[in-house]
This record gives C-alpha cells, sequence and structure tokens, in this order.
C-alpha cells in the first residue's frame, strides 16, 4: 500500500527490562497468588505476561522515571503535516504473540522498530496515524511481538490527504448471552502502580492535565484497561498459559477512572485458526460506558472455558 509517509521507518529504540519489571507488570495488571509463574521468579515455570511489551516503547532501556513530555517529542514523518502530540489519543492496539519473551533481557539486544502503515485524513475531526512496532532480537533479528497501533490526532485533519480503509470490525453475537463475565476492581492508586512499568504521562498521576483535557481529574491509561482485560481472558479460556494466546486486540472507547469496576464480556465464536478460537468481548464500566470495543482474541481454550462464568 502506498500513500502519505507509508513506510517510514522510525529510527531503533534499544529496549531492556529485568525480572523484576516482569513481575511489576503481572501484579499492575492483576495477576493472582493462583498465578505463581508470572509472580515468582524462581518458579520452574517463570514466564513474561504476554503483553507486557507493550511497555517497553515507553520504557525504553531506562529503570529510572521517564519525563513523558520530553520522551513523546515527534519524529517528523516526511509527506505530512507535523502532528501536535499534545492532541493525540489512542485509537486501537493489535497484538500478535511470535515467539516467548524470556524474563530477562540482560546479556541481549533487544529493539523496538516502528514503521508506517498509514496516514489517513478524517477531515475536521482529525486524522489516524496506523504504525507497526516489532520487538526484535537484533543478534538474531527474530521478531517476538508485532504491535499495530492506530493513533488519532484531535482536530487536526483537513490536509487533503487519503481517507484510508474502512476500519474492520468485530462485534459480539446479539443473538445470545456471553460465555463468561468477568469483573476487575480498579482502585484509587491502580494508574500509579501501572505507570512504574514505563508509562509515565502526568494525566494518569495527578488531576491537573486530566483537567484541562476535559476529564475532571485523573484517567487510568487505556492500556491498563488493555491489559488487565487481556488477563481475564488468558486466565478465564487459556488457563493463564502465555502459550495459549496468539492475537489480542480491542479499541478504546471511553476513559476509565480510578476506582472504577470494569465489567468484559466474552463470547467464544468457534472460528479457529489451527488450534486458536477467536473470541470477541467488550469491556465496560460497571453502570456506564463501554471503555474497550471491537475486542477480538485468539485463544487456545484450556480448563473451565467452555462454559458461562460470571466473576462478578
Amino acid at each position: 500500500m502506498s500513500g502519505p509517509g507509508v513506510g517510514f521507518e522510525y529510527p531503533p529504540q534499544k529496549v531492556s527490562w529485568l525480572k523484576r519489571d516482569v513481575l511489576l507488570f503481572a501484579n499492575s495488571i492483576g495477576a493472582g497468588a493462583d498465578e505463581l509463574h508470572f509472580l515468582y521468579e524462581l518458579h520452574p515455570k517463570f514466564a513474561v505476561f504476554p503483553s507486557y511489551p507493550v511497555v517497553l516503547t515507553f520504557k525504553g532501556d531506562t529503570q529510572d522515571v521517564v519525563d513523558f513530555y520530553a520522551s513523546s517529542k515527534a519524529v517528523k514523518i516526511p509527506g505530512v503535516p507535523d502532528f501536535d502530540y499534545k492532541r493525540v489519543v489512542d485509537g486501537q492496539r493489535k497484538m500478535e504473540f511470535l515467539k516467548a519473551l524470556p524474563t530477562s533481557s540482560a546479556g541481549r539486544t533487544f529493539e523496538s522498530r516502528t514503521r508506517v502503515l498509514g496516514v489517513y485524513d478524517k477531515g475536521r475531526p482529525g486524522s489516524v496515524l496506523d504504525v507497526q512496532t516489532d520487538l526484535v532480537d537484533g543478534a538474531s533479528g527474530d521478531v517476538y511481538t508485532r504491535v499495530t497501533t492506530s493513533s488519532f490526532f484531535v482536530g487536526q485533519g483537513g490536509w487533503h490527504g487519503p481517507k484510508g480503509p474502512a476500519t474492520k470490525n468485530f462485534p459480539p453475537p446479539k443473538d445470545r448471552q456471553p460465555d463468561a463475565v468477568l469483573a476487575h476492581q480498579t482502585t484509587n492508586e491502580s494508574a500509579h502502580l501501572y505507570r512504574l512499568n514505563g508509562d509515565y504521562n502526568p494525566l494518569h498521576a495527578t488531576p491537573e492535565p486530566g483537567r484541562k483535557m476535559g476529564f475532571g481529574g485523573i484517567i487510568i491509561h487505556g492500556l491498563y484497561s488493555w491489559n488487565t482485560t487481556c488477563h481475564l481472558i488468558l486466565r478465564e479460556f487459556g488457563g493463564s498459559d502465555p502459550a495459549n494466546i496468539k492475537e489480542y486486540q480491542a479499541r478504546f472507547a471511553s476513559p476509565v477512572r480510578p476506582g472504577d469496576k470494569l465489567v468484559t464480556r466474552v463470547w467464544r465464536t468457534g472460528q479457529k485458526q489451527g488450534d486458536f478460537e477467536e473470541v470477541r468481548f467488550t469491556t465496560e464500566v460497571e453502570g456506564g460506558k463501554v471503555c474497550l470495543s471491537n475486542g477480538r482474541a485468539l485463544v487456545k481454550i484450556a480448563g473451565g472455558g467452555s462454559g458461562v462464568s460470571s466473576k462478578l
């Protein structure tokens, strides 16, 4: 596919992690004491929760706090306008799990490599930037995970660029009840714990930025809800085995506030790719709006994922 900016490659970003980083991540997204393989480094099956690499583009290769605003300075993409990255929101993320991640990157060189898939002009509402980010072992060239991200630049359209393709949707079935209803209770401190993974946007730590943006105060990272839902689905349908998830995606539909209870409804479709079955899901704030829509995962069904369950 061709178009403005398509194929442009960002400078490779060195990334690294320690065992304590993957332990922190598992704790921050709700892994339970019955999942010690994610929480205890001496467990015989100690493993990285599969979606952990999604935080590495924020963390980079540092163990210290990151200046979010300074690190977010845009790289110029040839042939498209200079977008204002202070007025950008996450649209949708899809993650493909290609190889199991080592529990530490020590002694190895990993890079996050990002290229532009498309830049689309949606007129007055804004513009969409689609990128693909691969986590790559610099020595072998092996790709461990692939993340496709859609970002929406609010009010920054009208530059006569291509409109882009229609978004593919994965609506849940309307004619039957979900196969599982799963809940996750956030706390007033959930975002403060999650941000220690490397995503230090002040919007998720102190009320002032959220007030200026019209949210009324702190909101929780969209990727927090994205990751906690991934955890619930893998636990319920894949027996918490990191090998039992192949793809995972969702669209960010509305904000979540500290203390909200998240309710995820999941439907098995029966459609398979090899051993992996497609499930579709939505996540909403209890009594409120959907916060994750267009949810889809490919999961190898294990254990108790075959019947209706409710963890409310």
